[in-house]
């Protein structure tokens, strides 16, 4: 078996990290497991890499995120002698051991002469993405897992745009990334001559300065927010990550008085250890913020993921009852009120979502006379398509958002922002409340005036090796025997995104899609719903996304409960 070739070679380097020495040799009575962190390389994907901690070619370890950074820095040498006086910066989160990851990757670049800007301690994903642009860097690295289980770390490369890698780039560095073939003989520089050099500048708060400044820059109403600064109550929870002070010192600086921090979460913890998830998707994350929320009586609660670009939003109900929001109905509120009071509205503006997001958000768009763009999932497409507008002026970007959270209100920084986010969610409480209203009564104005959307998604998590197989073997299915009906609705087209076709069954016409092939299936049925299965890039899962459209909330609410059932019994 190929992976006990690899295992071998780990064991019988006599230079291996003394911790990573230590977990091989308690593994080594455990074939299963063995095999599972030798069985294939960790998987660099088009924005870099995420998987569990430990020893092996499948887990990140120091020697994995040396060969991604090799692989990033030969990209760089390709670009030329300014790409590497570009440098890149390096920014991490709080999980295990991702401090010393980021600094393996300045190990590797000044290896190549390439100058690395290294932040002292833990910084929010967007900061990253607006430090590449701030700087002028080639590239720019955060060492995060999002918002996965503690055991889990990541590697997410930004291009010289500060966004996320898009498809074409991506390509070439996964083949300088697969063309090292020993990840335990990478050359590095050490620290020290790191700095004797100059490779290697430790970041100072100039950035954070710069990017709170653009941070304000947002506000809409600053009088309306003044008018109730005294009056909104906010509590906001961290999630043991890394937007605390960004989102505490974002608010302040708007002028909100009456804010509240979790104190349990607000430290930094690699544990995540209030929570079984740290992910403001998971409504369990707002246990304590609700607690906290009923004591001060708070209009509104806010929750970031771990690496801040991911942004939940409790509300608090007639009955006193607090209720977290989708991240469809906080996107489409957000895009309501930007698209209401940024005035004058631009002739060429146009609103960015991804496939698997809330119709909803188009028909807000286009209420105002704005343009809706689909991209695939991954913040990255929206990354590309804003500087795409940038390039030909052909439109101007006003908001982008996808459905798990992530949200783009400026394009300061180029991926979702939970900062960003943060601060404009406290902006439409203050709006919505100096009318009386609460977030619930505005987003019921939104759904009379278009319909009632409703949303849902269903995960299933398949780990290891048999896992990714039973995943390949579901969406095989649907593709080879689509989805005719579900309840009462009749599928009117099948999008496979892996060969770029539509096909309409009726009359088996085909239409091209005009967008990167990607592992998606979404059925189109009656009446503006729909439902698509796509494989997690991030996770061993496969996601059910589900949506529906009715006049009322009781026939939205029948059907995507059909459309829900016919699916998964399939599965």
């Amino acid at each position: 078996m190929a992976w006990k070739d690899d295992y071998q070679r780990w064991k019988d380097f006599k230079e291996l990290d003394p911790d990573l020495r230590q977990q091989l040799d308690e593994l080594s009575s455990d074939e299963a497991h063995l095999e599972e962190a030798f069985y294939q390389p960790l998987t660099f994907g088009t924005g870099g890499m995420r998987g569990e901690l430990g020893p092996g070619i499948n887990r990140m370890n120091i020697y994995t995120i040396r060969k991604a950074a090799e692989g990033l820095a030969k990209y760089i040498e390709n670009q030329g002698e300014e790409a590497k006086k570009q440098g890149v910066v390096v920014a991490h989160d709080s999980r295990h051991q991702s401090p010393e990851f980021s600094l393996e990757v300045a190990k590797v670049m000044g290896a190549h002469g390439i100058k690395t800007y290294l932040f002292t301690s833990l910084r929010p994903t967007p900061v990253l993405s607006f430090s590449v642009r701030h700087l002028g860097t080639a590239a720019g690295v955060v060492i995060t897992a999002s918002h996965n289980p503690p055991e889990y770390n990541g590697f997410k490369v930004y291009n010289e745009d500060g966004g996320q890698i898009p498809p074409a780039q991506a390509e070439s560095i996964v083949e300088e990334v697969n063309a090292v073939e020993n990840e335990l003989a990478i050359d590095i520089v050490e620290q020290s001559e790191l700095e004797e050099k100059g490779w290697l500048q430790w970041m100072d708060d100039a950035v954070d300065e710069a990017y709170l400044s653009h941070l304000k820059s947002m506000t809409l109403n600053p009088d309306v927010i003044q008018s109730q600064a005294d009056d909104l109550k906010i509590v906001f929870t961290p999630l043991h990550g890394t937007a605390y002070q960004f989102v505490k010192d974002g608010l302040d600086q708007l002028g909100f008085q009456q804010v509240t921090i979790v104190e349990e979460q607000a430290k930094p913890d690699p544990e995540f250890s209030t929570v079984d998830s740290p992910n403001p998707e998971e409504h369990q994350a707002f246990t304590l913020a609700i607690e906290y929320g009923k004591k001060e009586n708070a209009d509104i609660l806010i929750g970031t993921d771990p690496d801040a670009d991911r942004l939940g939003v409790a509300v608090r109900g007639s009955d006193g009852e607090y209720t977290v929001l989708s991240g469809n109905q906080l996107g489409s509120l957000m895009l309501d009120y930007i698209l209401a009071n940024k005035t004058p509205l631009p002739d060429n503006g146009m609103m960015i979502k991804t496939i698997v997001t809330s119709e909803l958000g188009r028909a807000v768009a286009s209420h105002y006379g704005v343009d809706t763009l689909d991209t695939l999932t991954g913040f990255k497409f929206i990354g590309e398509k804003i500087r795409e507008f940038e390039k030909t002026g052909a439109h101007q970007f006003l908001f982008g958002y996808e459905e798990s959270y992530g949200y783009l209100i400026s394009d300061f920084a180029r991926d979702k922002d939970a900062v960003q986010a943060a601060m404009m969610a406290a902006e439409l409480a203050a709006y919505w409340k100096s009318k009386g209203k609460t977030l619930f009564d505005a987003l019921e104005e939104i759904y009379q005036r278009h319909g009632y959307y409703l949303e849902d998604l269903h995960s299933i998590t398949l780990k290891g090796i048999s896992g990714t197989e039973q995943i390949e073997q579901m969406m095989s299915d649907f593709r080879e025997h689509p989805l005719e009906k579900a309840g009462d609705l009749k599928v009117e087209a099948v999008e496979d995104y892996a060969t770029s076709k539509r096909t309409y069954l009726a009359d088996d016409h085909v239409e091209t899609i005009d967008l990167p092939k990607s592992n998606v299936v979404k059925f189109l049925l009656d009446d503006d719903c729909w439902c698509c299965l796509r494989p997690s890039g991030t996770e061993p899962k496969i996601k059910f996304y589900f949506g529906v459209k009715g006049k009322t909330r009781e026939e939205s609410e029948k059907r995507l409960e059909q459309v829900k059932d016919a699916v998964l019994k399939r599965v």
